[in-house]
C-alpha cells in the first residue's frame, strides 16, 4: 500500500463545530493508526461566507483538541499552496484540458463574453465504489446532470476543486460526512475523465441529538462549537475521547482511553453504519473522569481563573486547594467550580424543618456548645478541627451520626456533604461561630 494520506478541508466560514471536529478527528486517527500523513487544506472559495479569523479559529481549535498535521497553510508542504483561492491557475489549467478533450463545455452568460465551464456527463454509465463505512454503492450517470466546474467569475465549484486538490496532494483516502455521498458520482466521473486513480471513499453517518434528529447548528439544546467547550472548562483530552466515540467504538467497547490508545485501537472497519447520538450526559461523565484523574495542583490552577472572573476572593493557595479538593469529584467541567462554590457557601443560612428536627431529636444543643467552646480556643485549620470533633464526641458521650450530622447541620445547613473539617476550614472562623450561635439560639427557643 502506498503512503496513506488523508485531509481535513474546512471552509473558513465560522468556528469549528462538533461535526467538522469529528471529520477532522477520524481522518487524523486514520492517518496516525496507519503511519500516514494528515493534511489540513482550506476551501475558501465561498468568498461571501468567509469570516475574518475563520481559518485561524479552525486551526487553533484543532490544535487545542490535540490534533497535529503534517501539511497546511501554516506549516507549508510539498503540495501547496493549501488555500484554494491561491490555486485558481491550477484549476483553470485542468478545466482547459477537459475543454480540449471534450469532457467539458463553455456556457456563456446571456449577452456576455463571460462563461461558466460545465462538465459533460457521459450517458448511461454504471458507477460503483466500495465505501469504507457502507460497502458497495452503485449509481448511474443518467442520474447526474451536467454540472458547473468553474463559475463565470473563475472560481471553481466544490466538486471540481476537491478532485484536483486531492489528486495533486496525493490523497489516498477520503473520510467525510454522508451528505457527500451524492457528490461522489460527479467526482468519480471527473477522475475517470482525467485518467486519474480514484481515492478510497468513506462516508460517516450523521450525528443526531437525543431526540434522534440530525444535529443542526440551530439546535440550542446542544453546545455546538469546540471553542465553547474550551471556555466552559472541558478538557481537550476528554473531548478528543468523546468525539472519537461518535460513530466508532473499539473492539473491547472501552470508553475512557488516552489519545495513544485511541490511535492504536482505531479500526475503520468499526466505523458505525447507524447514526451517532450526541449524548450530553456521556460527555459530562467522560469529562468528569478526566477531572478526577488530575492532580490537585493542576486542577486548582485551572479553576483559579474561573473563580477570579466570578469575583470570588481566594484567601490563599492552600484555601484554594482545600476548596478544589472537596469539589473535584462533583465537577463535570472546570467552569462548574463557580456554581459549586455558591452552592457550598450559602448566602443565607437556613435550617430546613427536617434538619432542625434532627437537632431537636438528638439533643444537639450540648454537642454544639461543647464544640463551640473548643473552636474558640483553636487554630482554624482542617487539621486542627478534626481532633476537636472527636474531643466533642468524648466530652458529650456522642458518636456517629448524632455527632457529625449535628455539627454539619448547625454550621452548613446541610444534612450531607463533603469532609466536615475541610468544610468548616473553608467557611472560616467567623461564619462557623456565627452559625453555631444562630442554631443554638433557635434550639433554646430564643429565635
Amino acid at each position: 500500500m502506498s503512503q496513506i494520506r488523508v485531509r481535513y478541508a474546512p471552509s473558513p466560514t465560522g468556528q469549528l463545530h462538533i461535526g467538522n471536529a469529528r471529520s477532522a478527528l477520524f481522518n487524523y486517527l486514520f492517518a496516525r493508526h496507519f503511519g500516514g500523513d494528515f493534511i489540513v487544506r482550506i476551501e475558501d472559495t465561498d468568498v461571501a461566507r468567509n469570516v475574518l479569523g475563520g481559518e485561524q479559529s479552525q486551526l487553533s481549535n484543532l490544535s487545542w483538541l490535540g490534533l497535529e498535521w503534517n501539511e497546511s497553510p501554516d506549516k507549508g508542504g510539498p503540495y501547496g499552496p493549501y488555500r484554494q483561492l491561491e490555486r485558481l491557475e491550477i484549476y483553470k489549467h485542468y478545466a482547459d484540458i477537459l475543454l480540449e478533450q471534450g469532457h467539458a463545455y463553455k456556457e456563456y452568460r446571456e449577452n456576455s463574453t463571460k462563461y461558466a465551464v460545465r462538465f459533460k456527463v457521459p450517458e448511461d454509465i454504471d458507477l460503483s465504489f466500495k465505501d469504507i463505512v457502507r460497502g458497495e454503492l452503485k449509481f448511474n450517470s443518467k442520474d447526474v446532470e451536467d454540472w458547473v466546474m468553474i463559475k463565470d467569475n473563475g472560481i471553481p465549484t466544490y466538486n471540481f476543486a476537491v478532485v484536483i486538490d486531492d489528486h495533486l496532494m496525493k490523497i489516498t483516502h477520503v473520510l467525510r460526512g454522508e451528505e457527500h455521498i451524492t457528490n461522489t458520482p460527479k467526482q468519480i466521473l471527473l477522475y475517470k475523465a482525467l485518467g486519474w486513480e480514484t481515492p478510497q471513499f468513506g462516508h460517516m453517518t450523521i450525528i443526531v441529538n437525543e431526540q434522534k434528529k440530525k444535529l443542526s447548528k440551530r439546535d440550542k439544546n446542544v453546545i455546538q462549537f469546540i471553542a465553547e467547550y474550551k471556555d466552559m472548562g472541558y478538557l481537550p483530552e476528554a473531548l478528543f475521547n468523546f468525539i472519537s466515540l461518535l460513530g466508532w467504538s473499539p473492539a473491547d467497547n472501552q470508553e475512557i482511553m488516552t489519545k495513544d490508545q485511541i490511535i492504536e485501537r482505531f479500526d475503520p472497519a468499526r466505523l458505525n453504519k447507524a447514526p451517532a447520538m450526541f449524548d450530553k450526559d456521556k460527555l459530562a461523565f467522560i469529562n468528569s473522569k478526566y477531572i478526577k484523574m488530575m492532580t490537585l495542583d493542576d486542577l486548582s490552577e485551572k479553576c483559579k481563573p474561573y473563580l477570579e472572573k466570578a469575583g470570588i476572593v481566594i484567601p490563599s493557595e492552600s484555601w484554594l486547594k482545600l476548596l478544589v479538593g472537596i469539589l473535584q469529584d462533583r465537577m463535570t467541567h472546570i467552569g462548574e467550580i463557580v456554581k459549586l462554590y455558591h452552592a457550598f457557601f450559602h448566602d443565607e443560612f437556613h435550617l430546613e424543618p427536617e434538619a432542625f428536627q434532627f437537632l431537636v431529636e438528638n439533643n444537639s444543643l450540648n454537642i454544639l456548645q461543647t464544640f463551640r467552646n473548643h473552636l474558640v480556643q483553636s487554630d482554624f485549620s482542617s487539621e486542627a478541627i478534626e481532633p476537636l470533633i472527636k474531643q466533642t464526641g468524648l466530652d458529650t458521650a456522642t458518636k456517629g451520626k448524632p455527632l457529625f450530622m449535628s455539627l454539619r447541620i448547625a454550621t452548613t445547613g446541610d444534612m450531607h456533604g463533603p469532609s466536615l473539617p475541610i468544610s468548616l476550614a473553608l467557611l472560616g472562623r467567623d461564619i462557623v461561630l456565627k452559625r453555631l450561635d444562630q442554631t443554638m439560639k433557635k434550639l433554646r427557643g430564643e429565635a
